[in-house]
């Protein structure tokens, strides 16, 4: 029996995909990154899991999981003649625990359907990617997702009780659990931000938080980029931390009011968005001091959302930046660099003066709280070789190293940017990360490519190598 066969004994003919038109819309996420996988299946249940797991090890095929495929970083490419395993049918919230502030779910789940679920308990889950929308736990879990609101309650790591997954060999083991501070090694933070490097997570005991009893939000607006992001300094450096502060300088406003009538001020060179959650009066005064920052800082006012559907129309505005941005080129390039805030000021300009170098239009729409970048390049793939866009991401990356930032925040690191690590880690530090890698896959067989650079069964995929060779040549 031949493993196409095998997997449809297992999952069914209606959940094994192995044509080329079945197959090209797996062959790319939301990166640059391109290539078909040699089948996909979708199984019903952690045990299915598992006994696909077992037939590719069998037949001596790689494993690729993936979620909804909305990563930026490659993580889901099919390196070599990887099978892929979608998620997209393991999507029940199977219990809801209020007493306990918990949530057990299976990673297909959309975060914004798991939000909506357990709001009517009083309760939210705190991550919450621009991709809410679509984007899966499983996938959260695998990079490790942020969003606005992780500058005051971290990313998905910090609300990771425990997690059921498959292993290389096929077998189900469970890490951490539904209750905190379990005996014994705690591997579920390293787990969190594997992407699916180490296995496949088939269930996650998710940690959940009330709601908060008032919620302030508004935009301060600046003449520029930089006096902004002087104010948001400012901000956390007099000790506030905002549930959430976003800057949106004015080509992606510009854009956002072309492509959704979102009413944003029009007259901003940029403008922060501003959250703060708590008591009533503990509101109250964060917002006047924080206004009072950013009027010292250069700023020109502030408008505040006077409802929820206000508050829900700039939050909608901010997630559907990326969106919007097409209107002005049919391409870009979303990076994911995090640099210390003092830092944002030199190195946004350094990353505009790269973009205006190349003759790119650039765009950014960042989570300036904890200084995570997220410049964008806009250019034309009929017109721009890809190659001067890799060469120009390149660069960026490099300013934010240099700055002493790191490669990403939130997105992951994947095939993007494997091999860029070793501008950051040492190579004692590359070889404690791939013990810990085999002491779970030993063979390699888990998502190979990604992570950890000169890995391999990816340096067939053109973007790869332009990739190893920009981040040699740009090696110091």
């Amino acid at each position: 029996m031949d493993l196409i066969d095998r997997l449809v004994s297992i999952c069914g003919r209606e959940n094994v995909l192995s044509t080329p038109e079945e197959l090209i819309v797996f062959e790319y996420d939301a990166g640059f990154d391109r290539r078909p996988p040699s089948a996909v299946v979708v199984p019903g249940s952690a045990d299915e899991v598992g006994a696909v797991v077992r037939a590719a090890r069998d037949a001596g095929v790689a494993v690729v999981p993936r979620g909804a495929g909305t990563g930026l970083a490659g993580g889901t490419i099919a390196c070599g003649d990887a099978i892929v395993v979608s998620t997209s049918r393991l999507r029940r919230i199977i219990a809801i625990d209020p007493q306990s502030r918990a949530a057990l779910v299976e990673p297909g789940v959309v975060n914004l359907d798991l939000q909506e679920a357990v709001r009517p308990h009083g309760l939210f889950f705190a991550p919450d990617p621009s991709s809410q929308r679509c984007s899966t736990i499983g996938g959260n879990i695998g990079t490790n997702a942020g969003g606005p609101h992780a500058l005051r309650y971290g990313s998905v790591v910090d609300h990771v009780l425990g997690v059921e997954m498959v292993l290389a060999d096929g077998t189900v083991a469970t890490f951490g659990g539904r209750a905190v501070d379990l005996p014994g090694y705690d591997a579920v933070p390293l787990i969190v931000g594997s992407e699916g490097t180490l296995g496949i997570v088939t269930k996650a005991w998710l940690r959940l938080l009330p709601l908060p009893e008032h919620v302030h939000t508004f935009l301060a607006l600046f003449p520029d980029i930089a006096t902004g992001a002087q104010a948001a300094s400012a901000i956390i450096g007099a000790g506030i931390v905002p549930a959430a502060m976003e800057m949106i300088d004015r080509v992606t406003i510009q854009a956002l009011n072309a492509a959704f009538d979102a009413h944003l001020p029009q007259e901003a060179g940029s403008l922060l968005l501003v959250e703060v959650e708590g008591l009533v009066e503990e509101c109250t005064d964060e917002v006047a001091r924080i206004e009072r920052i950013c009027a010292d800082a250069g700023g020109f006012g502030t408008r505040s959302a006077k409802t929820a559907e206000e508050r829900d129309r700039l939050w909608k505005a901010r997630k559907l930046g990326y969106t919007a941005l097409a209107r002005i080129k049919p391409n870009n390039y979303l990076h994911d660099a995090v640099v210390p805030r003092t830092k944002v000021p030199e190195v946004l300009a350094a990353v505009n003066a790269i973009a205006e170098r190349y003759g790119y239009v650039t765009a950014n729409m960042f989570h300036i709280g904890d200084g995570n970048l997220h410049p964008i390049l806009l250019f034309d793939a009929r017109t721009d070789p890809i190659e001067r866009v890799m060469q120009a991401s390149a660069e960026i990356l490099k300013v934010a190293v240099d700055a002493g930032g790191m490669l990403s925040g939130e997105h992951g690191i994947g095939l993007e940017k494997d091999h860029f690590m070793p501008w950051v880690f040492a190579p004692e530090d590359l070889d404690a990360m791939r013990r810990a890698r085999d002491a779970f896959d030993p063979d390699g067989r888990m998502n190979p490519g990604k992570i950890l650079p000169g890995a391999g069964g990816c340096s067939d995929i053109p973007t790869d190598r332009i990739k190893r060779a920009l981040a040699e040549g740009m090696w110091v």
